[in-house]
């Protein structure tokens, strides 16, 4: 066996498969593995030269390639140069134990294998070795049959431990790529749920994008599992999906509106609320409440409820504010952007008024992780031209 080479790389385990993991049983896997001696590497650490000449003996009999250690100082050094699967180890040796040694290789297990062996009167020490990764213990005087129980019995469970740790990790790779499709598969139905009223507003694609980037930035700040980032970052987006059902001679007159259209203009929440509601999904679900309370200000003058304060939902509250920082950052058709320092002082303004005064305080104290998301998602030069 080379140098750098270790057991796991020669031992026949059958192939994993993503869909077939769930079907897949210990006892198939159990089955699945042969340890061959000559693919494996054993170090013997025993004081005794004699020991460690007779354990030697044994093992290379058997078809084992072996190492010899010494002490723990010399078993160290061997496992920091070589790759070894299995260490056979006394426990009462002079200077440190093999007790030490168990701990000092807890970090290496199972990918390094421990069997202790012990006198009767270390019987106590040996069960505190297998409670400290130890996998197995050989009592004096052992048998050469004992030893070979022992090393192939701990092989075959190690190779068990790294079969089912390698399986974990591709279930864990698997759910890691289900959950990033998931979650681009609501983006993009999100984003489409809002092209129609898109197409006849004078937002953009990417104010909606951004939209939910700064909401779900929002989220983290205030500490929001990783879940509840997730669904606003794709609900926040549909806040004016609502405008579909505006006509377009209010919703696209360059002017001001006269009184009858703003009822008209303000009823777009209700209607958002409306197409989005009776949803079992989450990210729909929380649309359906940010769309009708995105308008509501902390001071209670907002439309469609009125609403003061706590009673708006944290959600609407985190799109109000964000949604008037994109909107006056970035060109329309009407207006110029604002500079940042204009922007800031209208936020500022509208702490404890129109915005969560405690949002407004966050928002400001990490203006630069906005600004980030702001520069890196610059509107498209045909969305800002006049009449698109």
């Amino acid at each position: 066996m080379t140098r750098g080479s270790c057991l796991c790389d020669h031992l026949k385990v059958t192939p994993f498969s993503g869909d077939t993991v769930e079907t897949a049983s210990g006892e198939a896997m159990a089955e699945s593995i042969q340890v061959l001696p000559e693919q494996a590497s054993v170090l013997v650490v025993d004081d005794l030269a004699i020991i460690r000449l007779s354990l030697r003996h044994i093992l290379t009999k058997a078809g084992y390639c072996c190492r010899e250690a010494e002490d723990v100082s010399g078993a160290l050094a061997v496992l920091d140069k070589e790759s070894i699967d299995l260490v056979l180890c006394d426990i009462q040796m002079p200077g440190a134990s093999g007790l030490d040694l168990v701990k000092a290789l807890r970090h290496r297990i199972p990918d390094t294998s421990v069997v202790m062996v012990s006198s009767l009167e270390d019987a106590e020490t040996a069960i505190t070795c297998l409670q400290q990764g130890a996998f197995g213990y050989v009592l004096k005087p052992y048998q050469p049959r004992e030893i070979l129980i022992q090393v192939n019995g701990a092989l075959r469970r190690r190779m068990l431990e790294i079969a089912f740790r390698d399986r974990e990790a591709q279930l864990a790779q698997k759910v890691r790529e289900q959950t990033v499709e998931i979650r681009n598969s609501r983006e993009e139905i999100a984003l489409r749920l809002i092209s129609a009223s898109e197409h006849r507003d004078n937002e953009t694609g990417m104010h909606v994008r951004r939209i939910g980037l700064y909401a779900a930035e929002m989220a983290r700040l205030l500490g929001w599992e990783q879940p509840g980032v997730e669904t606003i970052q794709s609900a926040a987006p549909m806040h004016d999906i609502g405008k579909i059902g505006v006509p377009d001679a209010i919703l696209q007159k360059p002017g001001g509106l006269t009184e009858h259209e703003w009822v008209i203009m303000r009823q777009h929440t209700a209607m958002g609320a409306t197409i989005l509601k009776g949803s079992t999904v989450p990210f729909i679900r929380m649309g359906a409440t940010i769309a009708i309370s995105h308008h509501e200000k902390w001071d209670g003058t907002g439309y469609p409820r009125g609403l003061q304060g706590e009673a708006i939902p944290m959600e609407a509250r985190i799109t109000a504010l964000v949604d008037v920082y994109d909107a006056l950052s970035n060109r329309r058709h009407y207006k110029e952007p604002w500079p940042e320092e204009q922007v800031v002082a209208l936020i500022h303004k509208g702490r404890g008024a129109h915005f969560d005064p405690l949002l407004v305080e966050l928002f400001l104290a990490n203006l630069e992780r906005f600004r980030i998301i702001l520069m890196a998602n610059p509107d498209e030069a045909h969305d800002v031209e006049p009449g698109i």
